[in-house]
């Protein structure tokens, strides 16, 4: 991909983000479509069937100053704690790039671009310089061999990473001392007094509801067993129970207790609150989880390799235009390729812009189909589904869009006969990430900039709602139907541009900029989103930010291990060894934030929880909560 086939995916993704921002600005003002662009707000309405002054939901201002101006306490009350952890990624991310980006201009730069075995030649064209890579003066793949100038990229890697593990430990302790406030200023949560027991042994002498009254009797309120389809003449198989308690201590204190020696019966857990409960996967006997998880494995490891094919079919047609060369240097005839490259903007358009497109539409298939994997291993929760999903979404990111991608460019050139000697082709692994970095700018602009502008958009919903308006009767403007925000899905995308970044701020720098422009936008139209569109359903008190610091922690290490790599292929024994003990500072750091703050995440803590008790009871709410529970849980 050339510079001219890179600079026409960037015209075409600006054009794409300019007029779906225009549309947005025009449509949002329009009555009809108040359901799509302020759900949110809609839902938010004590009183439905009031009246609606449109010009409310109106901004006098843009919506760019409105979603900047919004303060963290607003978008703690609109769209809850997770909205909150979701714009801490951004803000995280932002300030990494911000580091970055000097330390690019800076130091590595200059290195990189006077970096060459002979000066570069400013008479020439970059295409004729560097017949494969146009920014390779502005990567490490322009720095020659056993170079003295390599320890700079240790230093680099140094400061980068040092001032990640800073600042994700100091959000880790901002967020979880949030948690806590959350827990304790939060309403009365029904989850903090209930106990999901799954696998209980039923028997003909004694009822499965029963044998649950016997087994609790420390604080013990009351119970509800759960049915399948709802159906109360017809538990499920063996059987799942919500035992409620008195106090939320008592509630912690049974979940957290051995009954049997038998680790495969009478399985407890604290309950998700009422909103967060997925109730198909409750009728799921227990016994048959472990083989759920198994099958799904099999499953997304047959995914990964079928999603070979779309990445395949991308590189080729990012490095058509190498493969013509080839073949006609080697002097083979090939009608249709020579056809298809003919003319210069068709060659730009095939190499430039359409291998993100298609990686972008066969990527954008992955988030539902995760999900649903998530829910055949089981997960009671919503928002268990939903952190699964983002670890498998973001892991096979990774793998295909990154690893695959780079290889497969390496076997393109490899079949090229770019390679005289085995030493060529180890030059080449360097070399096969840097010569990615058109390849990775075009998908940041199009599974990046161009996604933004879709969600500002809302293109399904305002089809939706359009297609509503067609249909005889229904023309209610209501919240019915108004979603939740996708966390599964934004998530694992802002992980891997984050990824991203760390690998190629060493490797590729150029991609820095495009990251930094895609946090900036993302910060401004999710909050948007998050005051406007999307309703919260359910909270989980920050549960995502654990997933968010154990991927980053990830990134750092795989990107000081693609260092190493580098480092030794370059011939600089001093850099690959410096950066290991970064590597093992790097997992340090982590293990005493894993010990440090994650106990916060997985269960409450029992002090503040005895204090919640000891209040309610003074104030007399307590016999109020009772009552509340024993209605909390309907099974949908």
């Amino acid at each position: 991909m050339d510079i001219y086939a890179l600079i026409t995916s960037v015209g075409i993704n600006i054009v794409l983000c300019v007029v779906l921002l225009l549309l947005h600005s025009i449509l949002k003002k329009l009555p009809s479509n108040v359901r799509v662009y302020f759900g949110g707000r809609l839902a938010s309405r004590k009183t439905p069937n009031d009246p609606i002054c449109f010009e409310k939901f109106i901004p006098s201002r843009s919506w760019i100053v409105e979603a900047f101006q919004a303060s963290e306490e607003e978008l703690l009350r609109i769209g809850g704690m997770d909205a909150v952890v979701f714009l801490r990624i951004i803000v995280f991310s932002i300030r990494i790039f911000l580091i970055v980006f000097p330390i690019w201009v800076c130091l590595l730069l200059p290195v990189n671009y006077f970096g060459q075995v002979k000066p570069y030649d400013h008479s020439l064209k970059l295409n004729e310089h560097y017949p494969f890579e146009t920014f390779k003066p502005f990567t490490i793949e322009n720095i020659k061999e056993g170079s003295k100038w390599l320890w700079t990229y240790c230093l680099a890697l140094y400061i980068i990473t040092c001032s990640a593990c800073i600042l994700l430990y100091n959000e880790y302790k901002s967020i979880a001392e949030m948690r806590l406030a959350h827990i304790t200023g939060s309403p009365t949560n029904p989850s903090h007094f209930t106990v999901l027991v799954r696998a209980i042994p039923c028997s003909s002498e004694e009822s499965c509801s029963d044998s649950v009254q016997k087994i609790f009797t420390n604080d013990y309120l009351s119970h509800q067993m759960v049915h399948r389809y709802a159906r109360v003449e017809k538990p499920t198989g063996d059987a799942s129970a919500l035992v409620f308690f008195k106090t939320r201590y008592a509630a912690t204190v049974a979940a957290q207790a051995s009954l049997f020696s038998n680790s495969m019966l009478w399985v407890r857990n604290m309950a998700p609150e009422p909103q967060d409960v997925y109730w198909p996967n409750l009728e799921i006997p227990y016994r048959q989880l472990w083989f759920r998880k198994m099958g799904t494995l099999v499953a997304i490891t047959a995914f990964i390799f079928l999603f070979l094919y779309p990445v395949a079919f991308v590189q080729l047609l990012a490095q058509l235009e190498e493969i013509e060369k080839t073949y006609l240097h080697r002097q083979i005839s090939f009608p249709l390729l020579e056809g298809l490259l003919k003319k210069k903007y068709m060659t730009q358009l095939v190499t430039g812009y359409l291998p993100s497109l298609i990686l972008h539409l066969a990527m954008s298939t992955v988030p539902p189909i995760m999900m649903q994997f998530s829910t055949l291993e089981g997960y009671i929760s919503r928002s268990g589904r939903q952190k699964t999903a983002c670890y498998k979404i973001f892991y096979f990111t990774i793998w295909n869009v990154f690893f695959v991608n780079a290889f497969v460019g390496f076997l393109i050139v490899y079949y090229m006969g770019a390679f005289s000697s085995v030493k060529d082709i180890a030059a080449e692994l360097a070399n096969a990430i840097p010569r990615q970095v058109c390849f990775f700018m075009t998908y940041v602009l199009s599974y990046g900039w161009t996604s933004l502008a879709c969600e500002l958009m809302q293109i399904f919903s305002l089809f939706y709602n359009l297609g509503k308006r067609f249909i005889p009767r229904v023309k209610d403007d209501s919240c019915n139907g108004t979603s939740s925000f996708p966390y599964h899905k934004e998530v694992p995308r802002l992980l891997f541009f984050g990824f991203l970044g760390f690998t190629c701020s060493i490797l590729a720098p150029p991609l820095v900029p495009y990251l930094t422009i895609y946090f900036f936008l993302a910060y401004l139209v999710y909050r948007n989103q998050i005051l406007n569109v999307y309703v919260s359903k359910y909270d989980t008190g920050g549960q995502f930010w654990p997933v968010v610091h154990n991927t980053t922690i990830f990134s750092l290490i795989v990107s000081q291990i693609i260092a190493v790599g580098v480092f030794g292929i370059k011939r600089s024994p001093v850099a690959s060894i410096f950066t290991i003990p970064l590597i093992i500072c790097t997992l340090i750091f982590n293990e005493h934030c894993r010990r440090r703050f994650h106990p916060i995440f997985k269960n409450n803590d029992e002090q503040i929880l005895i204090k919640m008790d000891q209040e309610d009871e003074k104030s007399g709410k307590m016999e109020k909560i009772h009552q509340l529970l024993i209605s909390a849980y309907q099974q949908k």
